[in-house]
């Protein structure tokens, strides 16, 4: 596929490179020659300097007969004017927008084709924001993924010593489950290395564990695979940028919530938009306002703001004063083995996150959602199958019949409002939502074909 990424960001430098990577034909665009030069010293792709939504650029980019525009730059403004460039004078089929702003994404019928041509509006900040609230709202958890607008959610935890689960082998947990209650270890990590999750697998203290659940069950099977957790009340959160703000505002009517904001004129302004949660000029990083705000009662300290290192070094302070859990936003890959050797309690990267909703409009196969996981080593995906027994491989086939590629396993099936784990017997039915697994994305290419509608199959 031909695509052209406008913005060589944090965020479209790493979807650049994971679409480079996986075989696309990659032109990324900015204003910083120097950015561009190193992309294109690491990278398979073409770049080109000049402003993104300047026609003239976007030819030289080779807008005539891209497939996709992926308009990634820090300006929404400039965002909405490259998709519109694009639609009104090259036709291109499929244009997706970072836009911020919740001035512009409080009116989404701006976004519709007779208005402002972007076919996928992307907010990495919202995106954050809703994962972040998710791991609130289930303290224990370490990454939380919705599937069918959250009828489904695939969920990592660490078991814990304590875990009547642990020492038990996976075929056994339906009768360690409530009445009612059904389960599917989509995968377990264990010493940073996949294990094939089989009948005989037996979950170990310190395994992250990822489960399939119906939401409803979530909260009750984390609490069986980890049972240290307390419920979340008191909450720091430092920075009060959009993801700050956007959180607090989520949070304020059912937690106790600070934030900590450096810059005045923000502060001041959050603090009006706000109804109760309270907002502290000042720097994250000092001691003495964490003592003031009574860091060692903190349930949970977010650090949140656009600085790595003051997220790293703020939240390792949080931690070491006392608070119980702490998260933080890091964006540089090279961090991530520093955060692995510190106390950091679930670090996120904004760049996953986002990396999610572009694959699966760049994806064949009828893919209709991909977490990204494990720094993009493995993947969540959310299939919706169409077609007949006469134009696809899977419909009217048990599971037990279905040749999956190597690292690959199917989780279970959204059907209607109904969550079917995924039992050798099941058989898929048009119309079903596939919630797979991936830990070898070597095979993405295969699991594509199985799924994708073909008039000549028989």
């Amino acid at each position: 596929m031909k695509i052209i990424i406008l913005g060589c960001g944090q965020v479209g430098s790493s979807i650049a490179e994971h679409l480079s990577h996986e075989g696309n034909d990659v032109t990324v665009i900015d204003k910083d020659i120097y950015k561009l030069e190193d992309m294109q010293n690491r990278l398979d792709l073409r770049t080109v300097q000049g402003n993104a939504s300047h026609p003239s650029v976007l030819i030289r980019a080779g807008a005539e007969d891209a497939d996709m525009i992926v308009a990634l730059t820090n300006s929404d403004e400039t965002n909405m004017v490259a998709c519109q460039v694009a639609h009104s004078i090259f036709h291109t089929p499929t244009k997706i927008a970072r836009i911020r702003e919740s001035e512009y994404l409080d009116y989404p019928q701006l976004f519709q084709p007779h208005h402002m041509p972007i076919d996928v509006t992307i907010s990495p900040e919202q995106l954050v924001t809703d994962h972040i609230h998710l791991l609130i709202e289930y303290p224990g958890a370490l990454q939380v993924m919705d599937f069918a607008q959250g009828v489904a959610q695939l969920v990592a935890v660490k078991a814990d010593d304590n875990s009547p689960l642990v020492g038990h082998q996976l075929r056994e947990l339906k009768e360690l489950l409530p009445e009612g209650m059904d389960t599917r270890i989509a995968a377990i990590f264990r010493d940073n290395k996949p294990v094939l999750p089989e009948g005989d697998t037996v979950i170990q203290p310190g395994d992250l564990v990822f489960f399939l659940a119906a939401r409803k069950h979530v909260p009750s099977i984390i609490r069986l695979l980890h049972t240290t957790e307390e419920p979340t009340r008191r909450i720091i959160l430092a920075g009060g940028g959009n993801i700050g703000f956007n959180l607090a505002r989520k949070l304020e009517d059912t937690h106790s919530v600070k934030i900590i904001e450096a810059n005045n004129k923000r502060a001041k302004h959050i603090a009006e938009e706000l109804d109760k949660a309270l907002v502290i000029v000042g720097d994250a990083m000092s001691e003495e306002i964490l003592r003031e705000e009574n860091i060692d009662q903190t349930d949970i300290f977010c650090a949140l703001t656009n600085d790595d290192q003051a997220n790293l070094l703020s939240a390792l302070l949080a931690k070491k004063m006392g608070a119980k859990k702490v998260i933080t936003l890091i964006n540089r890959h090279n961090y991530a083995q520093l955060i692995e050797q510190e106390k950091i309690d679930i670090a996120i990267s904004p760049q996953e996150i986002t990396m999610g909703g572009i694959l699966a409009h760049v994806r064949k196969g009828n893919m209709v959602r991909i977490h990204s996981l494990r720094e993009g080593a493995a993947e969540a995906i959310e299939v919706e199958v169409h077609g007949d027994h006469n134009t696809s491989k899977v419909i009217g086939k048990e599971l037990q019949e279905i040749n999956l590629p190597p690292g690959t396993i199917i989780g279970g099936i959204i059907r209607g409002d109904k969550v079917i784990m995924a039992h050798r017997d099941v058989v898929i039915e048009s119309g079903d939502h596939v919630i797979l697994f991936v830990t070898d994305k070597r095979n993405i290419n295969d699991i594509e074909r199985l799924f994708h509608v073909s008039p000549t199959f028989l």
